[in-house]
């Protein structure tokens, strides 16, 4: 099983920006803490501040990989772009926050791309990227046997 982990804007920042909100780690650091957890799990970790560059990326996951688990940062609140790329996706994708985006500024409350997706997780900190993958592996190992 192969998932590719997609953290969009300023997530190259983590461990410098907010970290009272988004953590103490590095985004190298979380995604080895993340990799940690899985043996059997095949992870490629991706970052970029470009949203093209993500959308693309989404499109070519569909041809090398069972799922996808991302971060999209800000682009959650707005890139009906993104949106439409998750929502032609052929394999499930979840959503996955550091911080409760829920219990923070009003205008984080809402994520365009959360419909589209199997599910969200937020405000676990770096663990919820272990929830996420664990999720997506239980979904696709069940659509693997149906």
């Amino acid at each position: 099983m192969e998932i590719l982990v997609i953290n969009g804007p300023n997530l190259n920042l983590l461990g410098q920006r907010r970290p009272d909100v988004y953590g103490h780690r590095s985004l190298n650091e979380l995604n080895a803490f993340v990799q940690d957890y899985f043996k059997k799990v095949k992870l490629e970790f991706y970052q970029s501040n470009h949203e093209g560059q993500i959308i693309d990326r989404i499109h070519k996951a569909m041809m090398h990989f069972d799922g996808i688990v991302i971060n999209p940062g800000a682009l959650t609140h707005y890139s009906y772009a993104l949106r439409d790329a998750i929502e032609a996706c052929t394999i499930p994708v979840v959503e996955v926050h550091l911080s409760n985006v829920a219990a923070r500024e009003p205008f984080r409350h809402v994520s365009v791309i959360s419909e589209v997706c199997q599910g969200t997780i937020s405000g676990f900190g770096a663990y919820g990227y272990v929830l996420a993958v664990q999720a997506l592996a239980h979904k696709i190992k069940r659509l693997n046997n149906d």
